[in-house]
């Protein structure tokens, strides 16, 4: 495990002190959570980018598209894993 040195100044030192003991964490944890954050935050960047580069644009856009003709669906027209007509799914064994 690595240890980290960083510099602040002392009221935003304080003042991360006092947010951390009100989320009842450490100031150590509370770096940490932030940390994991931004890790997933450039991870899912790095993936759109990715995605973007070998995707389609006229995919893309019809992939809105459809999106925005869904939301234009009353709620109820959204049939979710538990909306089947057989009342849910089945365990094999009945």
């Amino acid at each position: 495990m690595a240890t980290l040195t960083i510099r602040m100044a002392d009221d935003k030192a304080n003042r991360l002190k006092e947010l951390a003991k009100s989320r009842d964490i450490s100031l150590n944890k509370l770096i940490e959570e932030w940390a994991t954050m931004g890790i997933a935050e450039f991870d899912a960047q790095a993936s759109f980018l990715a995605r973007v580069a070998r995707g389609s644009r006229e995919r893309g856009l019809a992939a809105l598209e459809m999106l925005d003709a869904r939301d234009d669906e009353p709620q109820s027209a959204h049939q979710t894993l538990h909306d089947s007509e057989t009342g849910g799914f089945k365990h094999k064994d009945d």
